[in-house]
C-alpha cells in the first residue's frame, strides 16, 4: 500500500518539473495538510489512510498550470490571521506583515486612535491591527465591492470589528478635499494613522514577474503605468487624511517618495527596508 510519505514525494516529484525543488516540497506539504487535515508532524508519525490520494492528486495539474495555492484552497494564515483570499483580493505577503508591525510600532498618545486602510483588499491590514489592538477604531477603504466582501468576512472570521467601505479614492474623496469629513467614515475630523499597500509595480516589470502573480493575482491591486509609477501615493499624500502615513513602497522610487512627501507638507520621513534588505516602508507626519 502507498504510504502518505511517498505520496507527498511523488506530488512533490511531479511539482518540480515548474518549480524550484524548495518551493516543490513546501507545495506538496501544504496539499497534504489541506486535503487530509492533518499537521505535517502528524503525516510524519505515519498516517495509513490512502483515501485523500485522489483528491490531492487533482490539485496537481491546477499548480502546474501556476495558480496559487492560496486561491486554490481559497485561504492562507498570515501574520497569525487564517484569511479567505479569492482572485478578487492579492495574496498577503511578508513584506506586508512588516508594514503593520512598523505601524504597531508607533506610541500613539491618543486614547482610541482612528485608522484608516487604503486599498484594504482581503483586510489583511486593517485585521491585523484591529487584532493587536481592539481598542484602536479601524477602517478599511477599497475600490473592488469584492474585495470589501471579502474583507468582512474576514473580520467576522478572526473576531474582529472594522468597518469596510467601498470607496473610490480617486473619485469619493472630493468631500475630503473640501473640508467635508463628518460623517464619510462616521468619524469627526481626519484619522490618527493612514495606512495604504496601493498599486506600486508598473506595468514593464510584468516580464519579470512569475507566472501565479501575473495570471492570477488582480491586476488591479498591483499595477501602476510607467509613466506615472507614484499617483495612488500622490493622491494619498494630497488628500492629508491623518496625522501618520505608513505606506509600503517599491523599491526603485525612495527617493522620489521623500521628496513627494516633503513637497506635500510631511516631516519625520522614514525610509525602512525589508527583510530583504530593499526599502520596503515609508513612513510621514503631516505638518496640516
Amino acid at each position: 500500500m502507498t504510504s502518505i510519505k511517498s505520496q507527498i514525494a511523488n506530488i512533490q516529484s511531479q511539482l518540480e518539473s515548474v518549480y524550484p525543488a524548495d518551493e516543490a516540497e513546501a507545495l506538496a506539504w501544504w496539499v497534504a495538510e489541506e486535503t487530509t487535515g492533518l499537521s505535517r508532524t502528524e503525516l510524519q508519525i505515519g498516517c495509513k489512510d490512502t483515501t485523500f490520494f485522489a483528491n490531492m492528486q487533482k490539485i496537481i495539474p491546477r499548480l502546474l498550470n501556476f495558480e496559487p495555492i492560496q486561491y486554490i484552497f481559497g485561504h492562507t494564515l498570515w501574520a497569525g490571521l487564517d484569511l479567505k483570499v479569492t482572485p478578487a483580493t492579492l495574496i498577503p505577503r511578508p513584506e506586508t506583515a512588516e508594514l503593520v508591525n512598523k505601524v504597531e510600532s508607533l506610541k500613539l498618545k491618543v486614547e482610541r486612535p482612528k485608522i484608516l486602510d487604503i486599498g484594504t483588499g482581503s483586510g489583511c491590514i486593517a485585521i491585523a491591527l484591529k487584532k493587536r489592538h481592539p481598542e484602536w477604531q479601524v477602517t478599511g477603504i477599497d475600490i473592488l465591492e469584492e474585495a470589501i466582501e471579502v474583507a468582512k468576512e474576514n473580520a467576522i472570521r478572526n473576531n474582529v470589528e472594522v468597518s469596510f467601505i467601498q470607496k473610490d479614492i480617486f473619485a469619493d474623496f472630493l468631500g475630503f478635499l473640501a473640508g467635508e469629513r463628518h460623517d464619510s467614515f462616521g468619524f469627526n475630523g481626519t484619522f490618527d494613522v493612514i495606512v495604504s499597500n496601493p498599486p506600486y509595480i508598473r506595468e514593464s516589470e510584468k516580464s519579470s514577474m512569475r507566472p501565479n502573480v501575473l495570471q492570477y493575482e488582480p491586476g488591479l491591486a498591483l499595477f501602476v503605468p510607467d509613466e506615472d509609477p507614484l499617483r495612488f501615493y500622490r493622491r494619498i499624500a494630497s488628500l492629508h487624511l491623518g496625522t501618520y502615513l505608513f505606506f509600503e513602497i517599491n523599491e526603485a522610487f525612495p527617493q522620489e517618495l521623500s521628496d513627494l512627501l516633503d513637497n506635500s507638507g510631511y516631516t519625520d520621513i522614514q525610509i525602512t527596508n525589508d527583510i530583504y534588505g530593499k526599502p520596503r516602508i515609508i513612513q510621514a507626519r503631516s505638518t496640516r
